[in-house]
């Protein structure tokens, strides 16, 4: 599986075998029996794969119950249709004989989807792995400025969970930490792993240089719901070439209710920063790809220089509520105390204090300078 330094690590979740869908796709009548696993995903926090059926080739994800329920696995949906209703290109997920979408057979939660269409490019791309392509750049700032568009009115309650979602709350809050402090009686792993840290001195300064002046600007933008992990590997392509298109958008499990701007400032922390590559100075950061991904966004929704500016000063923060995200996860549910550490301490905080470096600076200049 890829692990958080972008090596290879075992998997936390065993994977998919034959005989595990074979009693999985007896819910699906109309799909078949399983003839052949194609293809085993190497993504790290659920068990995924295509698989061969007489119906075709389908993507199965497994869940633990204690990531996803089938309840929360429904949100995730019913999104996906909305957008799918609104011309978005979205694989469609596949009912069983029952009509449901998420299946709870004991400890697992699966969901199985249509294969998307296109080509899946970027399968093997590390998730902070920086896209090098502009090109590719511009037209994944275009798709998705019209899946805010197709997002537009959809007024779904807040996800039920923070688990491995993309949430905005503690920085859109007046003060994040009292914010997180009134969570931790609902998200006990975190509470335990964050009583062995001084993590109310360490939110205060993460968010002390930039929180008071973000803060009152990011609430006054609209409520959308988000795709919250938009990375290049997450869409498929017609096509290797620089005039491909995007035939697909693919992994709604980080969705969650937002604003527009935060969705825009994730794409360019997953896609135009070297995370793994910090050492390399400037050489991290790919401002063209930022900037590429901005251009082909307002092609479709404008944006004024007051939502640049915001953009840029946001950045430094859009990832807080995932980052804690994954520090519950690791700490409370795969019990790993070592990649807890990397979430708090390389991604949490390590990320928001890089962009106080040179070259941090160099990138949040690129984006104002768009202005």
């Amino acid at each position: 599986m890829h692990g958080l330094a972008g090596d290879e690590i075992a998997p936390d979740w065993p994977a998919l075998t034959a005989p595990e869908l074979q009693s999985l796709l007896q819910r699906y009548p109309q799909l078949g029996p399983p003839h052949r696993i194609a293809w085993h995903s190497p993504r790290p926090l659920s068990a995924a794969c295509l698989v061969e059926t007489h119906g075709g080739e389908f993507f199965v994800k497994r869940h633990h119950h204690s990531v996803r329920s089938t309840a929360t696995l429904g949100e995730e949906h019913r999104f996906m249709a909305h957008l799918r209703g609104n011309g978005m290109p979205l694989a469609q997920v596949i009912p069983d004989a029952d009509g449901e979408r998420a299946v709870a057979l004991g400890d697992w939660v699966y969901e199985i989807h249509q294969r998307a269409a296109g080509i899946d490019l970027y399968r093997e791309s590390v998730s902070w792995e920086p896209l090098t392509n502009r090109a590719h750049a511009h037209s994944a700032g275009r798709m998705l400025a019209q899946l805010h568009q197709a997002s537009t009115g959809y007024a779904a309650a807040q996800r039920h969970t923070h688990i491995l979602v993309a949430r905005s709350e503690l920085i859109a809050a007046p003060d994040p930490v009292a914010a997180l402090r009134a969570q931790l009686p609902q998200r006990p792993g975190l509470a335990d792993y964050l009583c062995r840290h001084d993590w109310q001195g360490d939110l205060a300064a993460l968010f002390a240089p930039r929180h008071a002046d973000v803060q009152p600007r990011l609430v006054r933008e609209p409520r959308l719901w988000t795709h919250g992990d938009w990375h290049v590997s997450n869409l498929c392509w017609s096509d290797p070439g620089d005039n491909a298109r995007i035939t697909a958008v693919l992994d709604f499990g980080l969705a969650a209710a937002n604003c527009a701007l935060f969705d825009l400032a994730t794409a360019i922390e997953r896609n135009a920063i070297a995370w793994l590559a910090l050492d390399r100075g400037s050489a991290a950061v790919h401002p063209e790809i930022a900037l590429a991904l901005i251009e082909g966004y307002r092609q479709v929704r404008p944006l004024a220089d007051d939502d640049l500016h915001l953009l840029a000063d946001l950045l430094p923060l859009v990832h807080v509520d995932f980052a804690l995200s994954e520090v519950e996860y690791f700490h409370a549910i795969t019990h790993s105390t070592a990649s807890a550490d990397v979430a708090y301490q390389t991604f949490l905080r390590g990320h928001a204090e890089w962009f106080g470096t040179p070259a941090g600076q160099a990138m949040l200049r690129a984006i104002r300078d768009g202005a």
